[in-house]
């Protein structure tokens, strides 16, 4: 899995990718955001030093999916796992679990807990969390439950004070 760090001249990619997964946004009864929605989204997120936005792209280099994630929150020492997010023709293959196990190898030093977010009613993105070896944390329904996983071994890899691309 290769990961680059999302900057707004990404923006049309990842409309493009949000097009692609009309099923997600379905299940929280709600329309794909627009070109401009997205444009501004990414506009405020990158104001956040705390979030992190990436795109994911399998070996042939082809963007099948996204990462937005925030550092220290809620509490110091938990990274939040905001959206994972991938294509519809692309789901099913293991992306995901990849993404996440990449993820999990380069978290910024000091973090001490990884936390996912599952918005709405979503009984299979609750089990993929499960399968990771995630557990359930807190029910804050309709919106949305969090699963979480314990870091029990600090990353080794040099200068881990953010998130890195790998």
């Amino acid at each position: 899995m290769r990961v680059t760090p999302l900057a707004l001249h990404h923006a049309p990619l990842l409309h493009t990718l949000y097009a692609a997964a009309p099923g997600y946004f379905a299940l929280l009864g709600t329309r794909v955001p627009s070109f401009a929605e997205v444009q501004r989204d990414v506009e405020i997120a990158l104001l956040d030093p705390r979030r992190h936005l990436e795109l994911l792209h399998d070996a042939a280099g082809e963007l099948v999916g996204s990462l937005d994630c925030k550092q220290d929150y809620p509490n110091p020492g938990d990274l939040t796992i905001n959206l994972l997010l991938i294509r519809e023709d692309r789901q099913s293959q293991g992306l995901g679990e990849r993404a996440v196990r990449d993820l999990e190898r380069r978290v910024p030093r000091g973090t001490t807990r990884i936390l996912a977010s599952v918005l709405g009613e979503n009984p299979r993105g609750a089990r993929f969390w499960e399968r990771l070896g995630y557990t359930f944390a807190l029910d804050a329904r309709p919106s949305l439950t969090w699963y979480a996983k314990p870091l029990s071994v600090l990353p080794t890899q040099p200068g881990g004070d953010s998130l890195r691309a790998v």
